[in-house]
Formats: C-alpha cells, structure tokens, sequence
C-alpha cells in the first residue's frame, strides 16, 4: 500500500468518507474552543455530565420521529439545557456544589434515556444513540455542524474579552460591576449545542471526547490562551482525521477511533509536555 492509497483513497474514492471528514473537522473546529474554556473554568465534568444529560431528550425525540435529526436534536437540547437549569437551582439553593447537582442529575437523565429505548426501541437503537455513526452523516447534520460552529466561533469572537476574564478572574468581573452570569450561560449553552452536533456523528457517550481530550491535551502545553486555542485546534484535526483513515483501514468503529487517537495524544502529553510529568520533574530538579 502506497502512500496515496493510504491517506488520499479513502476520501477521494467514497463520499461518505467525504461527508465524515467535513463533518467532523468543522465540529473539531468548533468544540476545541468551547473544550478549552471548560478546562480554565474547571467545568470539564459538566461537559461530560451535559453530553449524558442529551440521551433522554433525544430517547423521547427518537420514539416521535425515529432517526430524524431534527426530531433528535431538538430532543437532546430540550434535555440537556433542562439538566443544567435544574442542576444550577439545585447548587444555589441547597449546600450541594455545582458539581454534585450535575452529577445527581445526568445519573437520573442516562438511566432514563437507556429505560426509554430498552423499552420502546431496540439494542441496535440504543447502540446508535450511544455511540453513533459518523460515517452516516447526511446533509441535515452536516447543516446543523455547520450552523452551531458558526454561532459558536462567532458569539466567542463578540464575547472574548467577558468570557476569558469570567474564565480566569470572576472576581475582577463582578468588582468592575460586570456579572459573569452571562457569559457563564452563554457558555453552557454553546457546550449543549456542540454535543448536540456531535450526537449524529459520535453519540451521547463519545461526543464529550472530541471535546474534552483535545483541551486537555493543550493544558498540558501551552500557558496562552492563543496557545490553548491552536493547540487544541491540531490536536482536534489530527485526531479527526487520523481516526477517520484507521477506521477504514482497520474495520473499526469511526467514533472510537477518533477518541482513541485523541487519547493517545493525552497519554504521550501527560509523559512528555512541559506542564506533564517530565516537565514538571525538570522544574522540580532545577528548584533543588
């Protein structure tokens, strides 16, 4: 096998290979920012608990209007928005943290989803809404990737300045008399939209990944938020396109293997990058 057969053939040869990669680099484009803002505000696992929260939404949007996407989507933002609303009150008017409410509510929210679908649906429904399939993405979806990654890249081009100070100093925030709560919401809005976009391709269960693991895998190194961003950005892009090319050549599910590439490049930062355990034995060395 040549190189061309390798890395050219498979997307100049069969269009939903075509459809897959559009797809999933624009949506990689556009969770990589979002990604990377949950990780300065410490809200990764929100992300996470929001990407479960989706499952009974698009469960009840599903046994309505079967594979239809509207039908699904508008299910899943219905839930997950729902899930964070609920969860908030419960953080501001009981002694449970933010975290604690997510994690009471996307517990109650998956096992819902999966009673829904055992019940009404079938093992090949529930299989789909959890891991999805990125290698049939139609025009709906890729209208909808397209459409949530412009509102994304767009309201954080008009709120940069809020959503980074909200990011890393609230205080100074609310002592310029500018509540963060704004761009806290906007923030949790842009996260469930970027899952429901990711739901089609990747499902309720992989598409935190190509979210979460690419920021993580910036944190580890870069200090700048420019930095953050960038690196994010290729690591999302590689992953994509990497998974995408061993999916074809091995016969293995596209979604995994995008999030398995992701995490390869996880593990390799957390030995090697600067802020990840060579990096930080170096520094340690040097204060001795």
């Amino acid at each position: 096998m040549n190189l061309h057969e390798l890395l050219i053939s498979p997307f100049a040869e069969f269009d939903f290979m075509r459809r897959a990669l559009v797809g999933c680099v624009v949506l990689a484009l556009s969770c990589a920012p979002v990604g990377v803002l949950l990780v300065l505000r410490r809200m990764s696992l929100m992300g996470d608990a929001l990407s479960h929260a989706v499952l009974p939404g698009a469960a009840v949007g599903y046994l309505i209007g079967g594979f239809a996407l509207p039908w699904l989507a508008g299910g899943g933002i219905v839930a997950a928005l729902l899930v964070a609303v609920l969860a908030g009150v419960a953080g501001r008017y009981t002694v449970l943290n933010e975290d604690a409410s997510f994690a009471g509510f996307y517990l109650m929210a998956l096992a819902l989803g999966v009673v829904l679908i055992s019940r009404w649906g079938s093992q090949v429904d529930l299989i789909h809404l959890l891991f999805g399939s990125v290698l049939a993405i139609d025009d709906a979806a890729l209208y909808i990737v397209a459409a949530v990654a412009t509102i994304s890249l767009g309201w954080l081009a008009l709120c940069y300045r809020g959503v980074v100070l909200e990011c890393v100093d609230p205080g100074f925030l609310a002592g310029a008399g500018r509540g963060g709560s704004p761009y806290h919401l906007g923030l949790i809005v842009l996260t469930v939209l970027n899952l429901v976009a990711g739901f089609q391709a990747m499902g309720t269960l992989m598409a935190i990944g190509l979210m979460m693991l690419p920021a993580t895998v910036a944190r580890l190194w870069a200090d700048t938020l420019p930095g953050l961003m960038s690196v994010a950005w290729l690591v999302g892009l590689v992953s994509t396109i990497g998974g995408l090319l061993v999916s074809y050549h091995a016969g293995l599910p596209s979604g995994p293997a995008i999030v398995l590439i992701a995490s390869l490049f996880y593990m390799v930062s957390l030995m090697v990058a600067p802020h990840g355990w060579r990096g930080q034995q170096g520094q340690q060395t040097e204060a001795r």
